[in-house]
């Protein structure tokens, strides 16, 4: 999981929606606290709902992205 910094614009939806798994830099922008997680619920949602899209998890095996899906 990363969060592409070129992207992201602080919405702080990430850090609401899975505390502990997001958190803010001192520039306003999300980091992800640990980059290898198993992808629970919070962490596919908060992908999701990144207004940018800034937030990408990708399965560590196959580097597929999971997260967040076209629909």
């Amino acid at each position: 999981m990363e969060v592409d910094r070129s992207r992201c614009v602080g919405s702080t939806i990430c850090v609401s929606t899975a505390p502990g798994v997001f958190t803010l830099r001192e520039d306003g922008q999300s980091r992800v606290v640990r980059a290898e997680v198993a992808p629970d619920a919070r962490i596919l949602r908060a992908a999701e709902l990144c207004p940018l899209e800034a937030i990408a998890v990708v399965d560590g095996v196959s580097g597929d992205l999971v997260a967040p899906v076209d629909g």
